[in-house]
Order: structure tokens, then C-alpha cells, then sequence
């Protein structure tokens, strides 16, 4: 068995080869995630495990022996599901693996944003700290947290959250406004966005949720509140987000993600002191970092031997990837 690594940007793959030597897989490293140093590298391979290289129909057609594709993380849009699933190779994620993590991030950026912690640490720093640049500031009790996004980050944010003292809704396509989820409230996103001091996205990024947050919906938030983003930068528009927060319509803004990344330098993002920038590492913490590693491997080793793996997104394509090359 032959897995290819497309790109990575980890700091070692002990954890994969692990994986794979436990199985008797070969595991290579491509020189980039360019298509031609893929397929020069990835010829005959069973397997392509993914960071950030597109995996498309002309990619999958110069590799016909590849039955599985294993992602790096939850998002799956660079890679083309249809053009897999055609071609029966099964397309593999780690849907959970940091839940824990990214939710804890959601909040420590929702705290920040709101009590202006970053501004203030500038200000103490550069000798202009004070209470009138930060002024509005609110204690936590009383407050409306609002979840965009009832997944598993989604939940355990909304856990969390009300555990600090936060009365916590919800918006979510998959339930009825007025329901119940988890003792949570289900809102219409309008009521949703009119009602919440903090609301934090976790939603993947689809046609149907590119700006879904626009203009018109941060208008209709309150001055108070502040948005997060922990999910796809391109859920959030991000220049309607840059117009709300320098004309002070908004409160702030916690971001680890980016329509852009990395966010080039003197982006206008950078220069708004209610803005709390993160790198897109709210996934990151020691113990997900290794689960991520292992758990990718172990999905397509488990496809090339058969076996369901733990994660798949079309399964229709398990029974053609099971059975040797296209």
C-alpha cells in the first residue's frame, strides 16, 4: 500500500508513519502541492493524504490507482467530492478532532473582542492605555451568546459559553426556529443577529453559506456585539466586516480565518484595534494535533484494506475503492 502526502506543513510525520508502517504502508512525501510534483510522486499510490493541494477530476484522472483521499482537518472544499465520488474513491475527513480545542478558542476570542483585552495589552504597552479608548465594556451575565451552527464545534461553543454565565441561542438551518436543541433555543438568523452580543460562526463553507453574513447582517447587529469566526473566512464578508468595524458599528471582532491566508501584511483588517487576529490555528492543540495526524492516515488505510473507515463523506464510493485500481 502506497500513501502519498500531497503537501504538509507539519513539523514532522511521526504520527502518520506510525500509522502506516503498522499497516505496511509505504508512506512519501511530495515536494509540493503543485498537480505536476503530485502525480510525479503519487504514481501507482493507493492513497493521497491532503493539506491544502486541490484534488480535482484532472488530478484523480492521471492517478487511477488512487481509492481514497484522507483531508487534514473537517473542511473538505479543496477537494472536488463529485469528481471522487465518480471515480469511486472514497474522500475522508476528521470531523472532530478538535472540537475541543476550536470551541475553546470561539470563547477566548469571543472575551477578548468583547472586554478589548488585545487593545487594552496595546495600550499598556505603548503607553496610551486607558479606559476611554475602550469604553463600552459589559460583564458577561445578562449578555446573549449566539451560535451560528449547531455541529459539534457549534455545540460544545454553546456549552461552554453558558457556562460562563452567557444566555445562550441558536441559528441553524437543520432546525425549525422556536425548537428546542440541547435545552438551546432555535432562532431565525434575523432574530438571531438582532438579539446576540457575540455571534460566533461555525459553519462549512458551501455555496449557500459564502457571505452569509454580509452587509445587511452585520447591520442588523446590535453596536454592541462582536462576531467570531472560527469556521471558513469566506462565511463572513470580509469587507462589509472592515466597513462595520472602522465606522464603529460593531463593537469587534475575533477571527482566526480569513477569505485570504495568510492575511497579507497591512491588510485593513491589521489596522482596526477592534479586531482580535488569530492564524487559523484555533484547531491546534497538542492533543488534537496528534489525533488529526493519526486519524487522517488511519481513514485511507482502513479504505485500501476494505474496512469502512471512521470518516467517510461519500461511502456510496467505499465499494469501488475497495476493489483495487479504476
Amino acid at each position: 500500500m502506497k500513501i502519498v502526502v500531497t503537501d504538509c506543513d507539519h513539523d514532522s510525520l511521526a504520527e502518520e508513519r506510525a500509522v502506516a508502517d503498522a499497516a505496511g504502508a509505504e508512506l512519501v512525501v511530495a515536494p509540493s502541492g503543485s498537480a505536476d510534483d503530485v502525480v510525479a510522486t503519487a504514481a501507482g499510490a493507493d492513497a493521497l493524504v491532503v493539506q491544502y493541494a486541490r484534488i480535482d477530476a484532472a488530478l484523480l484522472d492521471a492517478l487511477p490507482t488512487v481509492r481514497a483521499v484522507g483531508r487534514y482537518g473537517v473542511g473538505v472544499d479543496t477537494v472536488d467530492i463529485a469528481a471522487c465520488t465518480a471515480r469511486g474513491v472514497a474522500v475522508c475527513n476528521v470531523p472532530d478532532y478538535g472540537t475541543e480545542s476550536v470551541s475553546d478558542h470561539a470563547i477566548a476570542l469571543a472575551l477578548t473582542a468583547a472586554r478589548r483585552i488585545a487593545w487594552m495589552d496595546r495600550g499598556v504597552r505603548d503607553g496610551t492605555g486607558g479606559l476611554a479608548p475602550v469604553r463600552p465594556l459589559h460583564q458577561v451575565g445578562g449578555r446573549v451568546f449566539g451560535v451560528v451552527g449547531l455541529g459539534l464545534i457549534g455545540a460544545a461553543t454553546a456549552r461552554k459559553a453558558a457556562g460562563l454565565g452567557y444566555r445562550v441561542v441558536a441559528a441553524d438551518a437543520r432546525h425549525e426556529p422556536g425548537s428546542t436543541v440541547g435545552g438551546i433555543e432555535v432562532l431565525a438568523l434575523d432574530d438571531l443577529l438582532t438579539r446576540a452580543h457575540v455571534v460566533s460562526l461555525h459553519l462549512p463553507l458551501t455555496d449557500s453559506t459564502h457571505h452569509l453574513i454580509g452587509a445587511g447582517e452585520l447591520a442588523r447587529m446590535r453596536p454592541d456585539a462582536v462576531v467570531v469566526n472560527t469556521s471558513r473566512g469566506g462565511v463572513l464578508d470580509t469587507t462589509a466586516l472592515v466597513d462595520a468595524l472602522r465606522s464603529g458599528r460593531l463593537h469587534g471582532a475575533g477571527l482566526d480565518v480569513f477569505e485570504e491566508e495568510p492575511l497579507p501584511p497591512g491588510h485593513p483588517l491589521t489596522t482596526l484595534d477592534s479586531a482580535v487576529l488569530t492564524p487559523h490555528l484555533a484547531w491546534y492543540s497538542e492533543e488534537s494535533y496528534g489525533e488529526l495526524k493519526r486519524r487522517t492516515v488511519q481513514n485511507v488505510v482502513d479504505v485500501c484494506a476494505g474496512r469502512r473507515p471512521a470518516n467517510v463523506l461519500n461511502p456510496e464510493a467505499l465499494n469501488a475503492a475497495g476493489g483495487g485500481s479504476r
